[in-house]
């Protein structure tokens, strides 16, 4: 993650080095908050955050807080900016630039998926702030969008490839196939949550298996 810190605030004099006193550390701090912030965001959806809670799960004060993040917007904003879209880029955009054969990397991701009731029962963190976000807050919508695009874009590319290595059927429409891919996957994960049932998304994992199967040059 890229942390914004100020140079001086890395400074500890031999002062603040007394017995019992811990130097202080912004990025840890920092880092603290965008894990605490996307936990409680992932629970609540971000109007209904929690504050207090947030500050009580990382152990920081107020002032610590905004000394960070200007606002609980900005706050938000940077969750979305590091912590999801480092998720996505780790899930996704990675194996998929390193694969070999694209549809074997997409099935053992699709298969992979966390079944936890933590993760599953919330919801997909990227689709639960899109929805509730991006109709009221452009900050939000532009910064969901461009995570969406740049896994479409991933996927599609990926496609392309497996078409140029012979592995995908040549008649693919690539762009379709991803834009379709990634619809079925957030709308299992919106199903699952709303059933609150493992057993719906289970289902909807092994129809995307299918469908990349289908996908297969002969």
């Amino acid at each position: 993650m890229v942390m914004c810190i100020l140079a001086g605030m890395l400074h500890v004099s031999r002062k603040s080095k007394g017995k019992g006193t811990a130097p202080r550390d912004p990025e840890r701090t920092r880092k603290q908050l965008l894990k605490a912030a996307f936990e409680e965001i992932h629970l609540s959806g971000f109007r209904s955050a929690d504050m207090d809670a947030i500050l009580g799960q990382a152990g920081v004060t107020k002032g610590a807080l905004y000394h960070h993040f200007d606002s609980k917007e900005a706050l938000g904003y940077a969750v979305v900016d590091e912590v999801i879209t480092d998720m996505t880029r780790d899930k996704w955009l990675r194996p998929l630039q390193n694969a070999t054969n694209p549809l074997d990397t997409l099935v053992g991701i699709v298969e992979s998926t966390s079944m936890k009731p933590q993760d599953f029962q919330r919801g997909c963190p990227l689709n639960n702030l899109a929805q509730e976000m991006s109709p009221i807050d452009e900050g939000f919508r532009i910064r969901t969008a461009r995570i969406f695009k740049n896994w479409h874009q991933a996927i599609a590319r990926a496609l392309r490839a497996g078409q140029k290595q012979g592995v995908v059927r040549s008649n693919v429409d690539t762009n379709e196939a991803a834009m379709f891919f990634i619809a079925a996957y957030e709308g299992y994960f919106s199903l699952a949550k709303n059933s609150q049932d493992a057993r719906v998304l289970r289902s909807g994992l092994r129809s995307l298996v299918d469908y990349l199967e289908g996908l297969r040059a002969p």
